[in-house]
């Protein structure tokens, strides 16, 4: 997933309970790139500018200097993004979209790629700010990380009984496997893929198809159609083919639109989730052969 966000400019949601190595991913994943990394913990009290920067005085040069913030990077790990509230988160979106920090009249472009990768916890709800649904759509992916099965825990815990230090990914074995100059080249292979009017039709319906169903209330937009064939268009390049399958649109249906879906009141009291619906519309649209 992280991968795809990448390859597409995009940026990515990780929903999971506290724990489960969200962090330790996005780590691995920009040492594995040779990516700058930073974080940044969201708090009720962050302030947009602890995120983009701001004018500090120099009394030396008896001038205002601008101090960069942690969004100039590769990769951005945005943890707990519900717990700011919506002032700073609505800054943070600003800098997803345009890629630069506007300050006294002055932009400044961050460097390029640009990743943010935000947590939320779905459980905790007491002293958060949930995204409204015009920033959720905002994120490329939105990417569930589950609790491990017993037998992954066992080698979790083994591992740390073992010496395993979160902390050190060079002995952990992780290495650089590629750079920025890979990705650059990457995004231009995933450009080239090519998409049959067939399946364009195909990933429009679908998304089509969640604005009329009726336990939603508010269903994919335009942008998630668009995101849609860009993610699938991003699959079928890693995996290994020149050209969009419906299979791929299918694999990337729900990591691509399951946060752009908005539910009934009623619906959610009966349990219905969005992935369950996305299931019911890739169940009901006619597959292109």
């Amino acid at each position: 997933g992280l991968a795809i966000a990448l390859l597409c400019g995009g940026h990515v949601l990780l929903e999971g309970p506290p724990g489960v190595a969200k962090t330790l991913l996005v780590r691995s994943f920009a040492a594995a790139l040779s990516l700058d990394f930073k974080r940044v913990q969201f708090t009720p009290d962050l302030m947009p500018g602890d995120v983009t920067g701001s004018l500090i005085y120099d009394p030396r040069s008896a001038n205002f200097q601008f101090r960069e913030g942690p969004v100039f990077t590769n990769l951005l790990l945005a943890d707990e993004i519900n717990r700011t509230p919506p002032k700073t988160q609505a800054a943070m979106m600003e800098v997803m979209e345009e890629r630069q920090v506007s300050v006294d009249g002055l932009a400044r472009p961050l460097p390029d790629p640009f990743l943010v990768a935000a947590t939320q916890n779905p459980i905790e709800h007491e002293g958060t700010y949930p995204l409204p649904e015009a920033q959720l759509d905002r994120f490329l992916l939105k990417l569930t990380v589950p609790l491990p099965t017993r037998d992954e825990e066992l080698g979790v815990v083994r591992n740390h009984h073992h010496g395993f230090d979160p902390r050190d990914l060079g002995a952990a074995g992780i290495r650089p496997v590629a750079g920025v100059a890979d990705l650059a080249a990457g995004r231009e292979e995933v450009r080239k893929v090519t998409v049959a009017d067939g399946v364009i039709g195909y990933l429009v319906d679908l998304c089509r198809a969640t604005r009329v169903t009726p336990s939603v209330e508010l269903g994919a937009s335009p942008r998630g159609a668009t995101s849609l064939l860009n993610t699938a268009k991003a699959w079928a390049w890693l995996s290994g083919r020149d050209h969009v399958t419906p299979d791929d649109v299918k694999i990337m249906a729900r990591p691509t639109l399951r946060h752009r879906l908005r539910l009934r009141p009623e619906a959610e009291l009966e349990g219905v989730t969005t992935d369950a619906v996305l299931d019911t519309v890739l169940a009901g649209v006619p597959t292109p052969r």
